[in-house]
């Protein structure tokens, strides 16, 4: 939208990672020579532990460092540490492409495992495991690693493992029950955010590799940013983002600390007016005024091509915004849902209890919507949301649907309004399955289970609910994030994939729609 305005080649402050616009200040060149001294030999087959606030940048040197591995070294990287042990040793052979044909129990896992790595070690080859998340992972999870350092030879440890987490890990392996691996952690490095120079470095450095010929932030709104952010790279971006929008809504050749406050006040959520963003307002009241003005400072040119807005003034899907409520997104969506109607999927959202929808209010991204596979409610901006049914999504579009009419839309487009809560809905009359049950229901639960590729349940496809099963229920749960309970209600029902039995399914080929 401000690209032309502010003579830019591209948007500068995107959140999407991308390697051309990497800054590393001192603290990320130390950050990540400490993960690379834990690739290489120095690490000596203990720990590397790095840990950092929420967007000070760990994701992004994990992405540097699987670009500078040396040669013949191979790489397990886990992204969802919470796993049980066996889980974890799974997941760890299906990074390294172990054939598992064939294995049992926890005893086989690591005894499979110990001869990849001997083998890979009579190779010259080093193999590291890199965990993400680490702060997420169980006590039982922590001990079974620590004893995956055990494997060695004479003179050599097979396997080097770093752990990337939030400051909580640094917390969790202060306990005393984990002092053992604590001892065997080698090298520590902390991430601390940018301070203020370095933050303005960082945003000079964004901009001048999006073409820009001078910064449009003066001095005072830089200082503005950084005591906005914090100093995080990913608030600097999401702050500034709002920023050159708004700068670009006034018409601001340089955008003051005044901007800065705003925008990052409507990112913190407490300055949204009528269910519509300050910024949103300020773009809407801009337009009007350039329609009746004839075109105002800001030439017809401009302001057709930025977004690719439809003639007169936004992108088409953007004028439903004002009138996308809760309850046409319940009626959109019951015309999806042959068994449900709006009534009832309005009052399961709500939180009471309906005998046939249950609806969950969930944080995730788009990946994630592309796994639970069904369409959804985007909650879309803060405060007074506005709610869209997601029907199609795909690597670079997403299909809405509103009063029965359809609307691609770019992720991009999307991204800029959406902070990553969905409603999903499905029918669902509430019931609990547990220990001592026996019923068909018991029996499609099982059958559903053996399907799921992480975690088959691998028992008796019979109608009880035994502890076996309990037992696979709480390990499922665990890997979903769910409330481990052992007991199958409607949240696991969702995950299990229920609602794919008779419901529709988010289409992920968009092609002729």
């Amino acid at each position: 939208m401000y690209e032309q305005f502010y003579g830019l080649d591209e948007r500068p402050f995107s959140i999407t990672p991308n390697p051309r616009f990497v800054y590393l200040s001192q603290r990320h060149q130390d950050a990540l020579a400490h993960l690379l001294y834990g690739v290489g030999q120095g690490g000596s087959g203990g720990f590397v532990q790095l840990t950092g606030e929420v967007g000070t940048g760990k994701t992004t040197l994990c992405r540097l460092l699987l670009e500078q591995v040396p040669e013949h070294t191979r790489i397990a990287l886990i992204l969802n540490p919470m796993l049980d042990p066996p889980e974890l040793l799974r997941a760890i052979c299906a990074e390294l492409e172990i054939d598992l044909e064939g294995v049992g129990g926890l005893q086989d896992l690591q005894s499979r495992l110990n001869h990849y790595l001997l083998d890979c070690h009579a190779r010259g080859e080093r193999v590291v495991l890199i965990i993400d998340e680490a702060q997420n992972m169980s006590r039982e999870g922590l001990e079974q690693i620590r004893l995956l350092t055990n494997l060695e030879t004479n003179t050599d440890k097979l396997l080097q493992i770093i752990l990337l987490g939030q400051p909580e890990l640094r917390l969790l392996l202060a306990r005393p029950e984990l002092r053992q691996l604590a001892q065997r952690i080698t090298a520590r490095y902390h991430l601390d955010p940018l301070n203020q120079n370095e933050c303005e470095h960082y945003i000079r450095h964004r901009l001048a590799v999006a073409g820009a010929e001078r910064c449009p932030f003066s001095r005072d709104a830089m200082k503005a940013l950084f005591h906005a952010s914090g100093g995080v790279p990913r608030l600097i971006n999401i702050i500034a983002d709002r920023a050159l929008m708004a700068g670009y809504a006034h018409e601001l050749e340089r955008i003051d600390a005044h901007t800065v406050h705003e925008a990052a006040r409507e990112v913190a959520g407490d300055a949204w007016d009528e269910g519509s963003g300050w910024l949103r307002g300020v773009l809407a009241t801009i337009v009007v005024l350039l329609i009746l003005a004839g075109g105002g400072a800001l030439s017809w040119t401009m302001l057709k091509t930025s977004e690719r807005e439809a003639p007169g003034t936004r992108p088409a899907w953007m004028t439903i915004l004002d009138e996308a409520d809760m309850s046409l997104a319940a009626s959109e969506l019951a015309s999806q849902w042959p068994e449900l109607d709006a009534e009832s999927i309005l009052r399961a959202c709500a939180g009471e209890v309906d005998e046939q929808a249950a609806c969950r209010l969930e944080r995730g991204s788009w990946r994630f919507i592309q796994r639970l596979g069904l369409p959804v409610i985007l909650r879309l901006g803060a405060d007074e949301p506005a709610l869209l049914v997601l029907v199609g999504l795909n690597e670079h579009q997403a299909l809405l649907s509103h009063r029965g009419q359809e609307y691609r839309v770019p992720i991009g487009q999307l991204d800029r309004r959406w902070l990553g809560e969905f409603y999903v809905v499905w029918p669902d009359r509430g019931e609990i399955l547990r220990v001592g049950d026996e019923s068909p229901r018991v029996a499609q639960m099982k059958q559903l289970a053996s399907r799921v590729p992480e975690l088959e349940w691998t028992g008796s496809i019979d109608a009880r609910y035994d502890d076996d099963f309990a037992a696979w229920v709480s390990r499922f749960q665990r890997l979903h994030g769910l409330t481990v309970d052992g007991m199958i209600g409607p949240a696991t029902r969702l995950h299990l994939g229920v609602p794919h039995e008779s419901g529709p399914s988010l289409a992920t080929s968009l092609d002729g729609v």
